[in-house]
């Protein structure tokens, strides 16, 4: 009987039990058994859509291309887009032991420093490990002050566990640690750590912000103003959300600075059919790598206050910063010191990540992002929307913890982290150098300073021929262009297309992560490449210059 009510039940959850058994009569060519139970077939599919499938009639799927969300269908994402899934296929047809002119491919499309060979800061990989594996507290082969570190997340964590879940807005002594590190990087600038929220990376604070900020139809749609060139999350997230991209060019040839008049005509030009309310700024810029000065993130705010916009402020690369004359300046200092009317009104997010900087730990997921100024009903609805993901990875908060409260002078650690911090950065700096020094000496090719971040976004000159043959192919000249630098070199390179660049100018963008061996091969590639691309297409001449808006 206990089988009986078991089958029975799992049949109810399928909606295969008539709902009165012992009254439904059997309609024709309809077989039950004694208990009311459809007649199904070895599968579990019952008799009759098996023959309906026998006779050419199968169910149709529910998700299809056509009925697949449209804004879905929108979304474009270069940086892992067709050329990076070309490469995946080139490099299994080498593992293969197929042909190529080349052994392997390298991948300088992502700005994943450990995939590229960059080693692990020490003592963040300790506190994880520790905070992990609690048992290796005891272990004498771990320094004192990375434990201290463990044992206080720990602490903060339900059951003293890494596995447990944390508060939607994050652990409360890791929102302690960020606001500290906030005031000391600011120097003394406030910071309440109950604006602080933890995030899954960067990019999941980013998306979440833009959800509160994005309504209404029509002319009063939501309008978002992004930087062009742009890192691609921003335009995806906004054709998800069914915004208005409001696109800002920055100036290629004032080393790709953002110009606040350029500010004034796409805000102007926007209002004719949406109604802007964000701003973006990515500094140090991606995939531009330029870093921004004072004066610039002045006028910035400045305008971002006269038209009561919300400033979303990327700040992910701020330890990324080479040039000699270049400092980062964070949007939320810069704010303070133009006096409380604008640090007690303008809403500023800003945004930071455990995967770039020095420890590149993409993997973790950590991040995190501060926003003041915020209305307080807005943000108790900013925190039942981040609690629907209940919270970010634990693991990855615990990193981020060790980016913001990093070995002190007098600590045991101090020496060996300071030395390994130092050498990623100086090393990032060389390759700063390097890549711009061979890139722009290449005819058709211009390239500005990499001032920061991790890419360096150069300008290549396509023959007309070339954008003759792509658009007959259906495809971006740059598409073609990066295609073809794949198939003949393996080395693999993002479309400046995918960023956005302005009408006529084509680029492609490039991480610096590389050794500084393998980088040195891979631009003399790119060299070589790009003087037989114009040789087979006759045209061996320098870039035309910029189209201008």
């Amino acid at each position: 009987m206990h089988r009986l009510q078991s089958i029975a039940a799992r049949s109810l959850m399928a909606g295969a039990l008539d709902p009165c058994p012992a009254l439904a009569a059997p309609g024709p060519g309809r077989r039950t058994n004694r208990a009311g139970l459809r007649r199904y077939n070895a599968s579990g599919a019952p008799a009759a859509a098996v023959a309906a499938a026998r006779n050419g009639k199968a169910r149709e799927k529910t998700l299809t291309m056509e009925t697949l969300n449209p804004q879905v269908k929108a979304v474009e994402y270069a940086v892992r887009g067709p050329i990076v899934i070309k490469a995946g296929e080139i490099e299994r047809v080498l593992q293969e032991g197929g042909k190529k002119p080349f052994t392997e491919v390298i991948k300088a499309n992502i700005g994943d420093a450990h995939a590229m060979g960059q080693q692990p800061i020490t003592f963040l990989r300790q506190v994880v490990a520790l905070c992990t594996f609690p048992e290796l507290l005891d272990s004498p082969s771990f320094p004192e002050d990375a434990k201290r570190r463990a044992q206080r997340i720990l602490q903060g964590c339900g059951g003293q566990s890494l596995g447990s879940y944390s508060a939607s807005q994050g652990v409360d002594c890791i929102r302690q640690d960020i606001a500290a590190y906030i005031e000391q990087r600011d120097q003394g600038v406030p910071s309440n750590w109950e604006n602080i929220f933890l995030t899954t990376g960067a990019s999941d604070g980013i998306v979440s912000t833009l959800r509160l900020l994005v309504s209404g139809e029509g002319h009063a749609r939501t309008g978002v103003m992004i930087p062009i060139p742009q890192y691609p999350l921003y335009s995806a997230a906004i054709t998800e959300m069914g915004a208005v991209q409001v696109n800002y060019y920055l100036d290629e040839d004032n080393c790709w600075a953002l110009d606040v008049h350029e500010l004034h005509r796409a805000y102007q030009a926007a209002k004719q059919h949406c109604q802007p309310r964000v701003l973006c700024i990515i500094n140090p810029g991606n995939p531009t790598g330029q870093v921004q000065s004072k004066k610039c993130i002045e006028d910035v705010l400045h305008f971002a206050y006269e038209e009561n916009l919300f400033v979303m402020a990327d700040e992910v690369y701020q330890e990324n910063v080479y040039a000699p004359d270049c400092e980062f300046h964070s949007f939320k200092k810069v704010l303070y010191e133009m006096g409380p009317e604008y640090f007690n009104s303008v809403e500023l997010a800003s945004f930071h990540s455990t995967s770039k900087g020095y420890t590149g730990e993409c993997g973790f997921r950590g991040g995190f992002m501060e926003i003041i100024n915020l209305d307080p009903e807005v943000k108790a609805q900013l925190v039942k929307l981040l609690s629907v993901r209940l919270c970010p990875p634990v693991a990855g908060q615990a990193a981020m913890d060790v980016i913001v409260n990093p070995p002190q002078p007098d600590e045991p650690s101090f020496t060996q982290f300071h030395k390994e911090k130092a050498s990623v950065l100086g090393a990032l700096a060389d390759k700063a150098k390097l890549t711009e020094q061979i890139l722009s000496a290449v005819p058709g090719i211009k390239c500005n300073p990499v001032q920061g971040a991790m890419y360096a976004f150069p300008q290549i000159f396509i023959p007309p021929r070339a954008v003759e043959e792509a658009k007959a192919l259906g495809m971006q000249p740059d598409m073609l262009y990066c295609l073809r630098l794949l198939e003949e070199t393996g080395i693999c390179v993002v479309p400046g297309s995918g960023f956005g660049q302005r009408e006529g100018t084509y680029h492609f963008r490039m991480t610096i992560l590389p050794s500084p061996e393998k980088l040195k091969v891979l631009l003399e590639k790119v060299r070589d490449f790009h003087i037989k691309f114009l040789k087979d297409y006759s045209a061996l001449e320098e870039p035309q210059c910029r189209v201008q808006a």
